[in-house]
């Protein structure tokens, strides 16, 4: 009697709960924007933009005030997200990898022409780490971290890629500078036709669906990393002729926001598809700008642009929504970073680091869910390119930039709680305060391991 009780009660108890406990690992889409200010979506202060879906994904969730790349740029903030760690550590990937694989400064040169330039397999930290704890990974879009084959997104954990490779890619024709092709299915190069906003949209959407037809008991991790709104500034309704070099470059207010508006169509697009499959109440959605924009884009209310480590550069708005875990019309002024997510994610998938090294962030989603108070945080920069360096350190509401020219150096410092656009320079009146950050600025640069 008792083994029939054990075969017909208690062993369905102990075998149903092993299923439910796969397709109960929340899914995790990442939507991220390239080059977007700050400034650029209603949520975060847009006075031209109309960004109704990704307001709406604010107005559900989190919204955070005072996040960071880390990178002014569009690589090593990407090396910083998939990595966990600070970019210096991947070598090489301090400023975005120039159009054919080209480096931009003198290790980076290097690298190039022995092709090794771009984020090796073996640095790859989150999506391995989901892939290990059963997640399928998808990334559809821009990639920009190594053209060599060796750095494809499926040697990094992802189980499906179809985007380009570099970081200026023309929306109507998917070339790099006229004529190099960089968009792949997979592996190989591939002929499209359409819009890139509009084709990242049906690839992430096509996704979705195959999941919920196909692996509804498998947990996902969809990375969408979208060329909008980097230049070439060519809005969806433009003439799809190629564009002159300059007028890849020098794009109107009018056609950015075009451009803004296509982008927030793609995310209201994902998330209706979620909500169609059945997906929206079990999936972690979020959505930031990998770093500041250049003109004409918007960091208000921060100091200057793309490029630079003024907050202009790269503060960066973030967004979470997580139905029943994460409150919705919250907002946060916590300090923290695109590197944070990395941490974020990996907990929430029930996830470990596979080599054992301590990550550089800190779980920022759980920090929201505990309701714990803001803490400080002491961040740090370096950005090269050619022969300019530019370092920053954030300890806590100080700032300190240093930026350097051949042998010609400036520096700022700056107290970001009296003054958060950073307009009052207060290095040559008290020098003094900055020393204790550019000794700890030192010791972090001289603590550095590149781990390639």
């Amino acid at each position: 009697m008792l083994r029939f009780l054990f075969r017909t009660t208690l062993l369905p108890l102990l075998i149903v709960p092993l299923s439910q406990l796969v397709s109960a690992a929340p899914n995790i889409v990442f939507i991220l924007a390239d080059d977007m200010g700050y400034a650029d979506i209603g949520c975060y202060g847009a006075p031209d933009a109309k960004t109704p879906h990704i307001d709406g994904l604010a107005a559900q969730g989190v919204s955070f005030s005072n996040i960071y790349a880390m990178g002014p740029e569009c690589t090593p903030s990407r090396t910083a997200f998939l990595t966990g760690r600070y970019p210096q550590r991947a070598g090489g990937l301090e400023c975005a990898i120039g159009t054919g694989n080209v480096g931009r400064y003198d290790e980076a040169i290097k690298l190039a022409e022995t092709k090794d330039l771009g984020l090796p397999k073996k640095l790859a930290v989150l999506a391995p780490a989901l892939k290990t704890a059963g997640y399928r990974n998808a990334v559809f879009g821009k990639w920009h971290l190594g053209y060599e084959d060796k750095f494809s997104p499926l040697e990094q954990g992802f189980d499906e890629f179809t985007g380009f490779l570099g970081g200026n890619v023309d929306y109507f024709h998917h070339v790099e500078l006229s004529d190099l092709e960089v968009y792949l299915k997979g592996r190989k190069p591939i002929d499209r036709e359409g819009y890139t906003t509009d084709l990242i949209t049906k690839d992430a959407v096509d996704f979705l669906k195959r999941q919920q037809t196909e692996r509804s008991a498998q947990p996902f991790f969809l990375y969408l990393p979208h060329a909008a709104p980097h230049f070439p500034f060519q809005a969806p309704n433009a003439d799809p002729a190629l564009p002159t070099t300059e007028e890849w470059t020098k794009g109107t207010r009018v056609n950015y926001v075009a451009m803004l508006g296509s982008l927030d169509d793609s995310v209201g697009a994902v998330l209706k598809a979620l909500e169609d499959n059945g997906q929206a109440d079990n999936t972690v959605v979020v959505f930031a700008s990998d770093h500041g924009a250049m003109a004409p884009g918007l960091n208000t209310p921060w100091r200057d642009f793309k490029g630079t480590l003024f907050d202009g550069g790269i503060r960066v708005p973030l967004i979470v929504r997580w139905p029943g875990t994460i409150k919705p019309g919250q907002k946060s002024a916590q300090v923290g970073t695109l590197m944070d997510l990395t941490a974020s994610f990996i907990r929430i998938a029930g996830a470990t680091v596979a080599d054992g090294q301590p990550l550089d962030g800190m779980d920022l989603v759980d920090h929201v869910e505990r309701g714990a108070a803001d803490k400080p945080r002491t961040l740090y920069w370096r950005s090269r390119r050619g022969d300019k360096t530019w370092w920053a350190i954030r300890d806590g509401d100080m700032k300190y930039v240093r930026k350097q020219v051949g042998e010609d150096v400036e520096q700022w410092l700056f107290d970001l709680k009296a003054d958060p656009g950073e307009a009052t320079d207060l290095f040559e009146k008290d020098k003094k305060a900055a020393r204790p950050l550019r000794r700890k600025l030192r010791r972090w640069e001289k603590g550095l391991t590149v781990m390639r």
